[in-house]
This record gives C-alpha cells, structure tokens and sequence, in this order.
C-alpha cells in the first residue's frame, strides 16, 4: 500500500500502532538514528539563506522524557527546506510560520504548496522534515514512520526550528508561528503548553501563534498555563478521525489555560482535503470513544493504566518497544474507515481563512 494514503492517521501517533495498523508489519527496533547527521555542522543563517537547512534538535520520544529527563533525548540534526519572500532582508524582516508535516511526511497538495502560498503573502515558510535526521526513508513502511518519530519528536524539532529562526536576519523573532498537519496538528496543539516551552526554549520569543489542520484529539495533554499565543483550528463535519466533541474539550482546555482559541469545522470535508488524493472511504484506522490523559509523572493513561511503565528507561529503542506493546491496551477504541481526500471547497476557504488569521496576527 502507497504509504501516503496514510498521511492523516494522527492516531496511531501516541501509543496504538500493533492494535492500529492491521496486517502492517511493526518491527523489533528502530533504525539507529544517523551517525553522520548530527556531526554535521549547523547551516549558518545570513539574510539570503533559504532552501535546505540544519539546526541542532533531540528525540525525547516521551512527554515524561522531554520535561523530566531532557538532557536523555538523543542528539538529533534537525532539517528543513526554508522559503523567502522575495522582499525578505536585514533591513525589512518578515514574519515566518515553521509547518509540521502529517504522519508520513509531506505530501503533494498539502505542506509543500501551503509553505508557496504563505511565501506570496510575504510570509516565510520553514517545512520540517522529522524523517531524515532519525534514518527514516521515504521507502520505508508507513508504520515505521509512525512510530520511528512520535509527536513529542515533532514538537522538539518545532521548537528547535523556532531557535534556528531566531538566528535568522531576514526574520522577525517575535512573528514566528507554528502549523501542523494530522499529527503535525497535535504536536502544534501540544507546543502551547508552557512548561514545554520553558523546557526547549526558554530564551526567545515564544510562537507567536499556533495553527491545528485537523490533528486527531485522542490525547489530552495537562496543559495548566499556555505560551499565551492563540490557537485557530481547522476540522471537518465528515473526518471521523476528528471527534469534534474531544476536540471542543481540549480547546476549552487550551481557553482556560491563557489562550484565545478559533475553531472552523466545514461540514461537509473529511480528513487531508488539500491531498492532490481523490476523496474516499479510507481503511485507516483511528480512535474512538477513548482519551489517553497524562499523570503526575507524564506518563500516558488509558482508563487509570499507565501505558508506559514507572522506571522505564528513557532511550529511544525502550519506547519504541513500550508503544508496540501498549497497542493491545486500547482494544475496542480503535476503528476502522473514515472519508479523506481532496475537497476543493474545504481547501479554498482554509487557505483564505489562514491567510486571515495570519495577516491580522502578524499585523500584514
């Protein structure tokens, strides 16, 4: 099966994917994370550098890991593909948005052509790539994708990208933004918290705004203060992927805890509506009718069972294993087939409503 059809399964992200992926193989171990990668130096930032760049980042794997053990996470070289306005300098910077990819990566319609339409309005665009740096292949299984590179990974390449902007002439510091698709939504709905914050980046601005394009809500993070910076999320009325009454739950949650949050749900798309994909019934797998919460020591909860636990070791290859046995855990939360696929309507108005946002924050 072409792994990109399975760009959108946000929910196999956390913990699921021996239940999830039906006849998908897992595997015993990861592949060792890159030794060349991380010797590799840093891409040093002057007002004309765009295109492919490096920056230094970590694979903390786990929440527990990232807050509470960070200096275990693995030294990661993160990478992404940098676009600038053409009116971009030292003398005139401009604000940037770093976008997070789907589950398999960047897909044709979505991260990419997103990334060229925020460089017309004037608005650099930083596409991360979560894969190459932990020796994952675009021809590797899609199950391996999901599982080589989790979403607490995502958000320390975001906020490790945040720092590398900082360092950037031609951008404005305190105009950055994050965006996330699928489970890129999630770890850009997971980056307001402030404590994570603090943990990766506690001497530059914060983002200046989130954006959530339909990253599945099955896990709710214990977010008590938020970076302050405002939420605009996009759903779809069709994307059963997406229960929109969990999503509601976390969004009142993110409110009540320092943020102003917008949500737009289009009653008639489904999942990944940007995809140059056709729209149609999909057998992915998702969950349903379940919320994994963290306890006191940020470890994952299902109905009172730690998934990870107590004195688990912190490496990347532990955790890896944790999460394939943890699978069985979820049971008869997961199900099976939403719609996915291109929705002309859906992606004409996201994009409109996007630049809105954007230009009203970013004061264009």
């Amino acid at each position: 099966m072409n792994s990109k059809k399975w760009s959108g399964l946000g929910a196999a992200a956390l913990c699921l994917c021996s239940a999830s992926v039906g006849a998908q193989p897992t595997f015993d171990a990861l592949p060792p994370l890159p030794k060349v990668i991380p010797m590799m130096p840093p891409t040093v930032l002057h007002s004309d550098t765009q295109g492919e760049i490096r920056f230094k980042s970590s694979s903390p794997y786990d929440l527990d890991v990232l807050l509470n053990q960070p200096t275990k996470a693995e030294a990661t070289m993160g990478m992404g593909k940098l676009l600038l306005p053409a009116n971009a300098s030292e003398r005139n910077p401009v604000p940037a948005m770093v976008i997070l990819p789907g589950g398999a990566g960047a897909i044709p319609g979505r991260e990419n052509e997103t990334a060229q339409a925020l460089v017309d309005q004037g608005i650099a665009a930083l596409v991360l790539d979560n894969f190459k740096p932990r020796g994952i292949s675009e021809e590797m299984p899609y199950t391996l994708k999901i599982m080589g590179t989790s979403e607490f990974d995502a958000v320390a390449d975001a906020y490790a990208a945040l720092k590398a902007l900082n360092r950037h002439p031609a951008i404005d510091a305190r105009r950055i933004g994050l965006m996330g698709f699928s489970k890129g939504g999630i770890a850009a709905r997971m980056s307001m918290d402030e404590r994570i914050r603090s943990k990766l980046a506690p001497n530059v601005p914060a983002f200046a705004l989130h954006v959530d394009f339909y990253g599945p809500c099955y896990a709710l993070m214990p977010t008590r203060q938020t970076t302050g910076a405002p939420l605009l999320s996009f759903r779809a009325g069709e994307d059963a992927s997406n229960d929109l009454v969990a999503c509601a739950q976390q969004e009142k949650r993110l409110r009540e805890a320092g943020s102003d949050v917008s949500t737009v749900v289009y009653a008639k798309a489904g999942h990944d509506w940007e995809s140059n994909s056709p729209r149609e019934m999909t057998e992915r797998p998702y969950l349903a009718g379940c919320t994994i919460e963290f306890n006191d020591k940020d470890f994952p909860v299902l109905n009172g069972r730690p998934l990870i636990p107590a004195g688990a070791e912190p490496d990347r290859q532990s955790r890896y294993q944790i999460r394939v046995q943890s699978g069985k855990a979820l049971g008869d939360c997961v199900k099976v087939g939403y719609i996915s696929g291109r929705d002309e309507t859906a992606r004409s108005l996201a994009r409109k409503q996007l630049l809105q946002f954007l230009k009203a924050k970013f004061d264009l």
